[in-house]
């Protein structure tokens, strides 16, 4: 399989992570070894780790040249040349004597090269690392072969190609980098092209300019780790090393246009192996601030990977593979994501082809979950801390990573970047990455395969199917920076089944002020604080509303975390415990015990409607609240917000492909039934009423009022409205009420009529949008006055 490009040189740690709850501190110790580094006058980085393992020492020496580094045509496959080549002795000390004195040492000691570097590594007793220091100066700065040496070594580097080209997933993998690259050199795997490697024996005096090029102090760095002091190392270091000169020489590699695909590649084998298939995306490429590397690592190991419900399937279940696999290498440039497969039964690659293709369509269109990404991190990370159990590994670990920048911080600025990845980071890279023109489709197999491979269809396809949105939208445009979406829901307080008084309030609130399934709360509040974004509720006695307000520029983002909280909930019992205990406490304390004027406004509405649906404030009542388990909720979420019971509204700069996308998103909900609310009932006057709620208090708050028979559908709503104004508008010192109560005679603080409902004016000054109700009252509201003036 491909895969050996995915595990060399501990590729897996491309994909680690750290699980969410992590501070950034943390993150910088998931390296739990203190780097101490040095940097020569010509450039040369030194890194030392005691690592506290007696005795052993490990050195690793990455240098940064790969076959990245070949950008001359006809001359590929020499980074991996030198790699041989580094082993054929010097000026001072022939290969024999070399090899003869790491017999001597019991040194482990070997090399190997990547698209981005060349990495020679050595593990020995501590008291021959002086020696071993001496020899690798001399071999890096006085590499000597003749050129029968030279050509000698070529046919074995060529011997190494037709190996390796014997090995199906190999040649696979050549021929997809092939076709997948225009310019870069990415096309072309480490060993180099065939009539490259085929004429090398013939470019000697060539090989001698790639080693002056690029086997330079300014592109080396020297790691040390294990039994060691530092100061005393890095004498040593400076006492062999300080005479290596500085080079001269720089390259631009070639940039890889955008990709014009998808490409569709078929190797046929001439004898029988099994079917093998990759899917591959152009994707990103390393640094460690790239949310986008590591979210699209993520989102593979998530979808793919051996937890991922299509692996459990695929392999597992259905049998119809051998393995699966899925990675991407940790490159300097933007390089293929792959996942690979072996088909048991060749007549299954087409089937296969198709799920894997849905499974990346999906994983753009849908948040991950955040548990399973957390358990994700947590086991990648925690299988990396336990490879960290002996000198050679860690000190492998940190070759591998610091070559990018000769930077010992960069795996804790990986991990710190990992650590902040969220769903909607995954979801974000997913469809950057997924698409059409970035894919790339390679097969091999020994029989022929469905004729249908050849055409690789359009990811569009792969979509499930659009419903049409059975809910009203309505758009208005501005140029404003905010976007404000609300969704209207008809179901209110007022839809509070009998005995469960408070339930549209609560369910309200286990949308908006709780974990989704995707998001945590405090995940949703660290993504929302900066950019001032808010998800919202408002529950009265007809209508719930959801208000989102976001930047135009982070939207995408926002609204994927909040439409997570609506379609699918987290619904989680401490949530659920949490919000209950608040809105019991928003009745009787907030409301009843400390809040006299909106206290006789809500006494007023259940007085005049006693026995209707209007009888209970939105918060409920005390029973009622008490009463409401989180099934409870379940149930009214899933028949009350639903697209039947749906208006959209949206206001602000909204394109229409994310006007289309929040429509698509809310066909996810349940489609339901309209809820309809019978006639809403005053009871019938009787002469006056006067309740007095009797409280210690410097100040009384007077509302009083009758049913009105006037709404907005009716003739005489226009003319009772001015005439409302005159008498008392909401906050307006200009009216009658407050002229004679409050300027002539200095009795309260404000005095203002109604016709329609205005919940919450003490903390408004304009009637509430959302608040449309069938049945009204006239209302007076006087604000406090000294008890003593009340009765007047």
């Amino acid at each position: 399989m491909i895969r050996r490009l995915f595990t060399m040189c501990l590729a897996l740690l491309s994909i680690l992570g750290v699980p969410s709850h992590l501070t950034a501190a943390s993150s910088a110790e998931v390296f739990p070894f203190k780097v101490h580094e040095q940097q020569l006058p010509n450039g040369l980085k030194i890194f030392v780790v005691p690592t506290g393992f007696p005795k052993i020492v490990s050195i690793q020496i990455p240098v940064q040249t790969g076959s990245r580094n070949e950008v001359e045509a006809g001359k590929t496959g020499f980074a991996h040349f030198f790699e041989h080549m580094m082993f054929r002795g010097t000026k001072n000390m022939s290969a024999e004597a070399y090899q003869a004195r790491l017999t001597a040492m019991g040194a482990r000691q070997n090399a190997y090269t990547s698209g981005d570097y060349t990495n020679y590594h050595t593990t020995l007793a501590k008291e021959d690392l002086d020696e071993l220091l001496k020899m690798e100066a001399d071999r890096f700065m006085n590499l000597s072969y003749g050129e029968s040496e030279f050509k000698t070594e070529a046919r074995a580097v060529l011997g190494e190609y037709n190996k390796g080209s014997a090995q199906p997933s190999t040649k696979l993998w050549e021929l997809t980098k092939d076709k997948a690259f225009q310019a870069h050199t990415y096309k072309h795997t480490t060993l180099g092209f065939i009539q490259d490697i085929e004429d090398m024996p013939n470019q000697y005096a060539y090989s001698k300019t790639f080693f002056d090029r690029w086997y330079r102090p300014e592109y080396t760095s020297i790691i040390i780790a294990g039994d060691v002091n530092p100061e005393q190392v890095f004498a040593t270091v400076r006492k062999y090393f300080t005479p290596w000169k500085r080079g001269s020489f720089t390259v631009r590699i070639p940039e890889e246009p955008e990709a014009k695909g998808p490409v569709y590649v078929h190797v046929p084998w001439p004898t029988p192996t099994p079917t093998e298939l990759a899917v591959s995306f152009h994707g990103p490429a390393f640094l460690p601030e790239s949310k986008d590397f590591a979210a699209l690592s993520l989102l593979l190991d998530l979808n793919f990977g051996e937890t991922s419900p299509l692996y459990q399937r695929l392999v597992l279940q259905d049998h119809l593979l051998e393995d699966m696999s899925a990675g991407g290498e940790r490159s300097k440039d933007p390089d293929l994501f792959a996942v690979e497969v072996e088909v048991r039964d060749p007549k299954d690659t087409l089937k296969v082809r198709d799920l894997l293709l849905k499974t990346f369509v999906e994983a753009s269109e849908q948040p991950i979950d955040q548990e399973r990404l957390n358990a994700v991190r947590a086991h990648l990370r925690n299988q990396m801390a336990r490879s960290l159990d002996h000198t050679e590994s860690i000190a492998a670990l940190l070759a591998s990573f610091t070559h990018y920048e000769r930077r010992a911080d960069t795996i804790a600025r990986t991990f710190k970047t990992l650590d902040a990845i969220t769903p909607a980071d995954i979801l974000a890279t997913a469809r950057k990455v997924i698409r059409d023109h970035n894919l790339v489709i390679s097969t091999l197999s020994h029989t022929p395969l469905a004729d249908e491979l050849k055409t690789t269809p359009k990811l569009e396809s792969f979509k499930p199917l659009k419903q049409v949105a059975t809910f009203k939208t309505i758009v208005q445009e501005n140029q404003l920076p905010f976007l404000n979406i609300k969704l209207m829901f008809h179901a209110g307080s007022a839809f509070d089944p009998p005995g469960k008084e408070g339930l549209a309030a609560l369910s309200a609130a286990m949308v908006t002020d709780a974990s989704s399934q995707s998001y945590r709360l405090e995940d949703q509040q660290k993504a929302f604080y900066p950019v001032a974004a808010s998800f919202t509720p408002q529950v009265d006695k007809e209508l719930s509303t959801f208000t989102l307000r976001t930047p135009k520029d982070k939207a995408p983002e926002v609204l994927t975390i909040a439409l997570s909280n609506l379609l699918t909930p987290g619904l989680r019992e401490d949530d659920f415990e949490r919000l209950k205990h608040a809105q019991l406490t928003a009745l009787t304390q907030k409301l009843r015990a400390n809040n006299e004027e909106e206290l006789a406004k809500e006494r007023l509405q259940e007085l005049v409607y006693a026995g209707s649906p209007y009888a209970h404030t939105s918060l409920g009542t005390v029973a009622g609240i008490q009463a409401i388990t989180l099934q409870d909720v379940k149930d009214f979420l899933q028949r009350s917000f639903t697209q039947s019971n749906l208006t959209l509204g949206i206001n602000g700069p909204a394109s229409k492909a994310l006007i289309t996308s929040v429509q698509e998103a809310l066909q996810a909900l349940p489609q339901g039934q309209a809820v309809k609310l019978g006639s809403i009932k005053a009871l019938p006057l009787k002469g006056l009423k006067v309740e007095i709620i009797q409280k210690t208090s410097r100040a009384t708050s007077i509302s009083f009022g009758l049913p009105l028979a006037v709404n907005r559908s009716h003739p005489d709503f226009a003319a009772l409205w001015l005439a409302r104004a005159w008498l008392g508008e909401h906050r307006s010192s200009m009216s009658h009420l407050y002229q004679r109560i409050r300027e002539i005679r200095g009795m309260n603080y404000g005095d203002y009529a109604y016709i329609e409902a205005f919940p919450g004016g003490m903390y408004q000054f304009f009637p509430p949008t959302n608040v449309a109700r069938q049945a009204q009252l006239f209302e007076i509201w006087l604000r406090p006055v000294v008890p003593e003036n009340a009765p007047m």
